[in-house]
């Protein structure tokens, strides 16, 4: 029996099939369309993106493809009101970049590839019923040929229309922009700046907007995907009041009005008007590869699954695309639902531990829909927050899971990374044998599992901590075989590198620089847990190493009930 079966072979279906299959689960990868599309929609990729990408070895192919997003200019009614530097601090391994939806699919479809699954192009999920054993799904091939697939479990990353989502019942509650919207992949002559994405509107009297311009820059010469606001004589509908159309073009009756609509596409002449009126420089634009009209709605299903069967990226969570959140928030989906699928799958953990995802993951996308509809409504610059707090936002580096059915209670002195958080990547370790100083994500790409971080001054305090590391075991009577962390020792700056000569049975690595340190925060000798997404799942004291390993072990089996330390 196949593992997984993943529906819709987007960034999100490929990313969820990706770390399936890098942790050796087995699974199927279907896709209704017969080929890619291949149009420029969802083009930003976060930071936090190209650190999961990083973790998986892919994050060097996306950075030789992309191009660098270095901020946006604001314009109103002809003039500069805003210039926002999409700056971070310098302790975060990557910036924001763009790159056209395709490039990214066929980068992660290389991947999986590679890793031994490939996209089943032209297959359909028809239907599916699920028991207590596992997912009997019908599918309709290339051919036309029914079949019937039986698996343990299912993804439904097959978007806003999603067949996994309408089958299981869920509620997807929202509504929709009444605007349409033209989007085209051009070239323009302009003078701007590179890297900056502009923003351009014009306001009524009323002082609402009445005509908009957004350009982000793509990969290639004044390469922007543009859009803007749809004239009267292309506006494919008039919107009924839930956002459907009252000609019904939405597809196959769905009433979820969201995404690229049938019928003709905007004709460079289109483009070029929007320009003339609200570009801040003069331009001529040329090359268009491909335009459409689309809609958007902004809609959060009520729960991210049922049973056996999840849902994912678009499936599960539609919005604005201000701020290039929906793609990266599926990407994290995906991940944060894969690794504990694969934990289960291998029996090294309990099917509980698979009601931790709408738990963790429903609040941000519930965030994600709030705030890219505040933007797209009154825009980035008008965030009540600190710069840096609204970029690191931005930046999905402040996702957080403190709270939820996983996070331990406060256990870091204030200001530290908690139970939940993002684990920071930090410079200026050091290994007995490089010649030049790592980064954590250089120790952690490639891992597939828990990562133990042990931190201490002493080398006796590593050793003895590292030894209790590798006896923990699950709890008397649980039936399922031991989860470890794969364990790593960070030797405090003030020690010599050459206290870590005596722990042969564990890797270890000197905090050089005090970056380490400074980020995490230790309060003495100290713990982390960093968990298969890049949370932190843990931190504790290193004299009750082995009692905290064994409870966080054991909330993997039954997290909803799992103890506090």
């Amino acid at each position: 029996m196949t593992d997984v079966l993943v529906v819709g072979a987007g960034p999100v279906g490929l990313s969820a099939a990706a770390e399936l299959r890098r942790r050796h689960v087995s699974c199927r990868l279907i896709d209704r369309l017969a080929a890619p599309l291949p149009y420029a929609k969802a083009v930003g990729i976060q930071p936090r993106t190209l650190e999961i990408w990083d973790r998986m070895g892919l994050a060097r192919t996306f950075l030789e493809a992309a191009v660098e997003m270095r901020g946006q200019l604001v314009y109103v009614d002809g003039r500069e009101r805003a210039r926002i530097e999409l700056a971070l601090p310098p302790e975060v391994p990557y910036r924001f970049a763009a790159l056209p939806q395709y490039a990214t699919e066929h980068l992660l479809e290389e991947y999986v590839a590679d890793l031994g699954t490939t996209v089943e192009r032209g297959t359909e999920l028809l239907s599916f019923t699920q028991d207590e054993d596992g997912v009997t799904a019908v599918l309709r091939t290339a051919s036309g040929a029914e079949e019937e697939a039986r698996v343990r479990y299912l993804i439904g990353c097959d978007g806003a229309h999603s067949t996994v989502r309408k089958q299981l019942g869920l509620t997807f509650e929202g509504g929709a922009f009444p605007e349409e919207y033209m989007l085209a992949d051009v070239e323009a002559d302009w003078d701007l700046p590179y890297g900056y994405g502009v923003r351009s509107s014009h306001l009524a009297d009323d002082g609402s907007t009445d005509d908009l311009l957004v350009c982000i820059p793509l990969p290639g010469a004044g390469r922007y995907r543009m859009s803007m606001l749809v004239p009267p004589e292309l506006s494919m509908r008039a919107a009924g009041p839930d956002g459907t159309g009252g000609d019904g073009r939405t597809a196959k009756g769905d009433r979820v009005a969201h995404g690229l609509e049938a019928g003709g596409a905007p004709e460079l002449s289109h483009i070029q008007a929007v320009v003339d009126r609200l570009a801040p420089r003069p331009a001529t634009l040329s090359r268009m590869r491909w335009s459409s009209v689309f809609r958007i709605s902004h809609r959060i299903v009520d729960r991210y699954g049922d049973g056996r069967a999840f849902v994912a990226g678009d499936a599960a969570h539609i919005h604005p695309p201000t701020g290039a959140q929906g793609m990266n928030t599926g990407i994290q989906d995906a991940c944060n639902l894969a690794w504990k699928l694969a934990l289960v799958c291998r029996a090294e953990a309990g099917p509980g531990l698979l009601a931790s995802y709408d738990a963790e993951r429903r609040p941000v996308g519930e965030e994600v829909v709030g705030r890219t509809v505040r933007h797209a409504t009154h825009g980035i610059e008008a965030e009540p927050d600190d710069q840096r707090t609204v970029m690191l936002r931005e930046a999905q580096l402040l996702v957080s899971y403190r709270g939820g059915p996983l996070a331990r209670s406060a256990d870091g002195p204030a200001g530290a990374p908690q139970s939940g958080d993002r684990a920071p990547d930090c410079a200026g370790l050091t290994a007995p044998v490089a010649a030049y100083p790592l980064r954590l994500l250089d120790i952690l790409r490639g891992r597939t599992e828990h990562v133990l971080l042990l931190y201490a001054a002493d080398p006796a305090q590593l050793a003895a901590a590292a030894v209790a590391s590798g006896v923990v075991r699950w709890p008397d009577g649980g039936p399922q075989p031991a989860h470890r962390p794969q364990t790593l020792a960070v030797l405090a700056r003030e020690a010599p590198p050459t206290g870590l000569d005596g722990l042969a049975a564990v890797a270890g690595y000197h905090d050089a620089e005090g970056e380490f340190a400074r980020l995490y925060r230790p309060d003495g000798p100290t713990g982390f847990v960093v968990r298969p997404d890049g949370q932190l799942g843990t931190r504790f004291p290193l004299a009750v190493a082995a009692a905290a390993l064994r409870d966080y072990v054991a909330s993997l089996s039954t997290p909803a009930a799992a103890p506090r330390l």
